[in-house]
C-alpha cells in the first residue's frame, strides 16, 4: 500500500509518501514541505498548495490519501487556512479517483507513539525509527505528514473490515441492534438501580 500523508497548512502543508504493509517494515518514498507567501493573496495560496500536492501526487502515485482532520482550535484564522488546505488535497484526490481517510492528530499519535497526547517530538523520533531514518524529518509538518501515511497503513485493514461487516449486515439490520443493545443497556441500568435501593 503507497499512501500520501498530508498534514494541512496555508504556509507550511507537510507531504510524505510511504509505503508498506502492516505488521512489516515500512518504506519512505519521499517527504517534503509545500511552501506559500504568507503576504500572498488566499487563492494564490491555495493554487500553490493544489499545485505542490499535484506534483506529489504525479510523481508518486499513491493508491491512498491520508489527511489529517481538521479540529476546532482558539485560533479561528489558523483553523481556517488549515481546513482550506485540506480540502484543496480532498479535491486533488478526489480528481484522481483516490481514496481520501481523515485522521485526528490523537488518532496518528496513538497509533505511532501509542500514546494520543504524545508531543511533536516524540512523533518526530517514532517516524524516525519506524521508517529507520538517520533524522527526524524536518520541519515537524513533513514529520507529521509522514505520521498521517503510517497511521493510514496500519487503520486501514481495520477499518476495511468493520466497513465490510457493517455491509454485510445492512443498515437496517444494524440500527435494530444498535437499539437491542441500548435497550438491553437500559433495562442493566435499572435493574441495577432497584438493586441499589431495595
Amino acid at each position: 500500500m503507497r499512501v500520501l500523508g498530508v498534514d494541512p497548512g496555508l504556509t507550511r502543508c507537510g507531504v510524505g509518501v510511504v509505503e508498506g504493509v502492516a505488521g512489516r517494515p515500512l518504506t519512505m518514498l519521499g517527504v517534503g514541505v509545500v511552501r506559500t507567501p504568507a503576504d500572498a493573496e488566499l487563492g494564490l495560496r491555495l493554487v500553490a498548495v493544489e499545485q505542490g500536492i499535484e506534483r506529489w501526487l504525479d510523481e508518486y502515485e499513491p493508491e491512498y490519501v491520508a489527511v489529517e482532520r481538521v479540529f476546532s482550535q482558539h485560533n479561528v484564522r489558523t483553523v481556517m487556512g488549515t481546513a482550506q488546505a485540506s480540502a484543496v488535497a480532498m479535491l486533488c484526490a478526489a480528481r484522481r479517483g483516490i481514496p481520501v481517510a481523515l485522521h485526528t492528530p490523537s488518532e496518528v499519535k496513538a497509533a505511532v507513539t501509542g500514546s494520543g497526547r504524545a508531543d511533536k517530538a516524540q512523533v518526530g523520533a517514532m517516524v524516525t525509527r519506524l521508517l529507520r531514518l538517520s533524522a527526524p524529518p524536518k520541519p515537524a509538518d513533513a514529520a507529521d505528514a509522514l505520521a498521517l501515511a503510517i497511521c493510514h497503513i496500519w487503520r486501514a485493514p481495520a477499518q476495511t473490515r468493520l466497513q465490510q461487516a457493517a455491509a454485510r449486515i445492512g443498515p437496517d439490520r444494524a440500527v435494530a441492534q444498535n437499539r437491542l443493545q441500548q435497550a438491553a443497556a437500559a433495562h442493566a441500568s435499572h435493574q441495577a438501580s432497584k438493586g441499589r435501593t431495595a
